[in-house]
């Protein structure tokens, strides 16, 4: 006692910090210190283990909820499949694009719950719950406005739909995956799965809303195609010269970047001739959309009466552009003539049906027919040429003249 007060009258406290520091003194209230911390970190330990059972609970909840929500959405899948009644209501795009507007928001809200320290369970599942019901209110939205669609415009509308769909899934999985976790970059993935629903539901604006305008960007598509086909044809090159005396025959380090630039001079014919023909196909496609441009702004068209036939003219250009694919794949060495002369013929089978179509909906252009025209005024040419091309093959390396115009008369006579 006597060295604390010597303490005490060299550092003087208050009374209150003297009464706590005799008590720290004791041995005894040491001890009780002691008991007091145990206690309390025992306390705390269940604590925490309750907050992982009622974590877990919540998981548990939420997991269930999560799973109930997404199996509805699911069923309402499968009615999309199903091509909706005529006399059933048709519901405008509009209302689809102001739908997907509501649901981003939802998803905005989604990822501002993940923002603070910790996320309420509660918040989580009204969320969860306004967030579904919109998403239902879009399929069945979007179902309704497919009354009266064509295969064309119903798979554009579903595969919209099936993106905010596979975006949502995500992105709620992502929340309840993340719930009670005190991982922050696990948190920072619910924004980034917040903004991929965002872009499926701008997406919805970009979405045909009419059979015409699908059926035209499917139809631009295909020239599309026709003219990355044209490209390619246009690299092929006739052979060089001669390899230099002692090159090495053996060396094929050069192969891929000579392929298709090795076309000898007959091939070189057949290849101008077809990539003309490519490029007519091209200018025929062009003048088919313009057609039907041309034929949807007049007052008396029936878009519903029409739809068959657009969707015919659709399938024979893709047709088309699969010939052209073949025709380009026959032009490099050796070339494939009989494919090549099978692949014309088909291309000229079609164009002359889609002119027959064309004549059918009174939207047969006069620009259209001189595509047609030329196209097979070029075709013809590559027949011929294809024809000299194989009687030149058949012609021995070691005949006589006279035996050559011999052959080449009885070729003509056949033919």
């Amino acid at each position: 006692m006597t060295r604390y007060r010597a303490y005490s009258a060299r550092y003087p406290f208050t009374l209150t910090d003297q009464i706590k520091l005799q008590s720290s003194l004791n041995p005894k209230n040491h001890k009780t210190r002691q008991t007091n911390n145990q206690n309390l970190t025992f306390n705390l330990q269940n604590q925490q283990q309750r907050e992982r059972e009622m974590g877990k609970r919540d998981m548990e909840r939420l997991n269930t909820r999560l799973s109930s929500y997404m199996s509805n959405i699911h069923e309402t899948l499968q009615i999309l499949d199903q091509t909706p009644t005529s006399s059933l209501q048709k519901l405008s795009w509009d209302d689809v694009i102001n739908i997907g507007e509501q649901l981003s928001k939802q998803a905005t809200t989604a990822g501002m719950l993940f923002t603070g320290e910790r996320t309420e369970v509660k918040a989580l599942e009204e969320n969860m719950e306004a967030y579904f019901n919109v998403l239902q209110g879009l399929l069945l939205h979007a179902y309704g406005s497919t009354v009266g669609a064509g295969p064309t415009l119903t798979s554009n509308v579903h595969a919209s739909i099936k993106q905010a769909v596979d975006c949502s899934f995500m992105l709620w999985k992502e929340c309840v995956s993340s719930y009670g976790s005190r991982d922050k970059e696990l948190k920072l993935n619910v924004p980034q799965r917040v903004g991929t629903v965002w872009e499926a539901c701008s997406a919805l604006k970009k979405t045909p809303a009419t059979n015409i305008v699908a059926i035209g960007r499917a139809m631009t598509q295909v020239a599309v195609s026709m003219k990355d086909v044209l490209r390619e044809m246009k690299e092929l090159e006739p052979s060089s010269s001669e390899p230099a005396d002692g090159a090495d025959d053996d060396d094929d380090d050069g192969d891929d970047d000579d392929f298709g630039k090795d076309l000898s001079p007959e091939e070189m014919k057949i290849a101008i001739l077809a990539t003309q023909i490519v490029s007519e196909v091209v200018t025929v496609i062009k003048e088919l959309i313009r057609s039907i441009t041309t034929m949807v702004k007049r007052e008396n068209f029936d878009e519903t009466d029409a739809v068959e036939s657009l969707e015919k003219l659709l399938k024979l250009s893709r047709d088309v552009g699969a010939q052209v694919d073949e025709l380009g794949a026959c032009l490099y060495p050796p070339q494939e003539h009989p494919a090549i002369t099978l692949a014309c013929e088909k291309m000229s089978n079609l164009t002359d049906e889609m002119g027959k179509i064309l004549e059918s909906l009174n939207g047969f252009t006069e620009a259209f027919s001189e595509g047609c025209k030329a196209l097979e005024k070029t075709l013809e040419m590559l027949r011929v040429e294809i024809s000299n091309s194989s009687a030149d093959d058949a012609v021995p390396q070691d005949s006589s003249e006279s035996d050559v115009v011999a052959r080449m008369q009885n070729l003509a006579v056949q033919g």
